[in-house]
């Protein structure tokens, strides 16, 4: 047994570097250090005074003389400097880097380790995934690294980041994957958590595998004070090498648009339709587009695109963002206690304009109470009040029980409930009779389609709330 844990012991000594120094002098000639200069306005309008006789008259006229600013002369512009990193990803001198590093630059200046500067062009940029793919021209072949495959790396495994942090020129820290699948902000977010050290000035330079590929470009760190505590973002290269792709082609993203909005299933809302789990994404509206000409309903349950399962919405997102435009796929959705694929003709979402379906206006002013909530039939004076587009119908929730399931699941008065049981309802009578389908049917709770400020999502309502 002694034997065993030994050699066990001796394999994990032996996956772990002894040191970095070899990787790093063969990587280092592809970090580039990134350096901008932006034209600032200075303010405008009068310089300051001081009233006439005051004893401070004196200097601030000899101060504004020695400046250029007396006080006929406008001010003139300044220029701002900002620094960051990046990394070069072909011979020919494309150089990848962060979309804030360079945005809004007036002149770009590549850097290089052995000393050499080059001015760059911008290709393409991204805001979506903060990524920047610029050009330099040069008599040589320049040092590039290959992307590695994200996906691949594993939690704990060893990286390196390199960059130019807080402009102290070429560094090298070392690290591990602390996590995957890490989200900030942005809908096509994939980012990998590394504690390797990283600061400003690192934005856009590289995080390396220990086999000299790059799989996440240097991002974001979460901070109380500015500087790294530990808890760094790298972009996954799979996202990055997809919008490279699409910014060296075209000089621009196009991102697959599949033309619906959704939302992440609940357990209630799972079994409010008879889904055995809760995965997937749960359409809650179809507006003009590629989904709707497929045939795809509000309600529906998307369980696979492009052959791929889907597990929540975010999944979903990007899985789309990074399908081709114009490419037919197959979609898997659940309806009606049954699977159905459709096939869908992607179009692009960076020309995709939100399409409101046209429906038919709803008349009936009854109230009821039901399961906490109070609702009403639309009027053309409700419909006014509530600033809903000409068109709309369903059921206006007047009030809703503080103590009830509705409130704790945010429904409020002012809210259109458009779908009951996932069939529309115009009236209170309708709605009561969703309701007591989904009892005869066995159900424990009912899903409600409900729109606010024109969005659209889910709530699944227990069907045992007291009336």
């Amino acid at each position: 047994m002694a034997l065993v844990m030994a050699q066990a012991i001796a394999a994990q000594a032996q996956d772990m570097p002894k040191s970095f120094a070899d990787l790093a002098e063969r990587i280092s000639p592809s970090v580039v250090n990134i350096t901008t200069s932006t034209t600032v306005a200075s303010r405008s309008g009068p310089a300051p005074t001081v009233p006439e006789g005051s004893p401070f008259e004196d200097f601030f006229r000899d101060f504004m003389d020695r400046n250029g600013e007396g006080m006929p002369e406008p001010r003139r512009p300044r220029r701002s400097q900002a620094l960051g990193s990046g990394f070069v990803i072909s011979e020919d001198g494309f150089v990848v880097t962060n979309n804030h590093v360079i945005e809004g630059a007036d002149e770009i200046t590549v850097e290089f380790f052995s000393g050499e500067e080059l001015d760059a062009e911008v290709v393409g940029t991204d805001p979506s995934t903060d990524i920047a793919l610029l050009k330099v021209e040069s008599e040589d072949p320049l040092p590039a690294v290959p992307f590695g495959d994200s996906d691949a790396s594993r939690v704990g495994d060893w990286v390196i980041a390199m960059g130019n942090p807080l402009g102290q020129g070429f560094s090298v820290s070392a690290g591990i994957v602390s996590a995957r699948g890490r989200a900030l902000s942005g809908s096509y977010d994939d980012f990998i958590q590394t504690d390797a050290a990283i600061n400003r000035g690192n934005s856009g330079g590289p995080l390396f595998n220990m086999d000299g590929e790059v799989i996440g470009v240097n991002t974001a760190i979460l901070s109380p004070n500015g500087g790294s505590i530990g808890i760094g973002f790298a972009m996954a290269s799979n996202v990055v090498t997809n919008v490279v792709d699409q910014l060296q082609e075209f000089g621009e993203t196009r991102r697959g648009w599949l033309g619906v909005r959704i939302q992440d299933v609940s357990d209630d809302i799972a079994e409010s339709i008879g889904l055995e789990e809760a995965r997937g994404a749960l359409v809650t509206d179809v507006p003009e587009g590629p989904a709707a000409e497929a045939g795809m309903e509000s309600g529906d349950v998307i369980l696979s695109f492009d052959g791929t399962e889907v597990e929540d919405t975010r999944e979903l997102v990007r899985q789309v963002g990074e399908t081709q435009v114009g490419k037919t796929v197959r979609v898997t959705v659940f309806r009606d206690g049954e699977t159905e694929t459709l096939r869908v003709t992607l179009g692009r979402r960076e020309e995709a304009q939100d399409a409101i379906p046209a429906s038919a206006p709803a008349d009936d002013p009854i109230e009821m109470e039901t399961l906490g909530v109070t609702v009403s039939g639309l009027t053309d004076e409700l419909r006014e009040q509530l600033a809903l587009p000409e068109g709309s119908e369903g059921l206006v929730v007047t009030d809703v029980a503080e103590d009830s399931e509705a409130y704790e699941k945010d429904l409020r008065a002012g809210d259109l409930i458009t779908e009951a049981g996932q069939e529309k309802v115009t009236s209170p009578a309708e709605l009561e009779e969703r309701i007591a389908d989904a009892r005869d049917a066995g159900r424990k709770s009912i899903l409600l389609l409900v729109r606010r400020n024109n969005e659209p999502r889910f709530v699944a309502l227990p069907l045992d709330e007291q009336e």
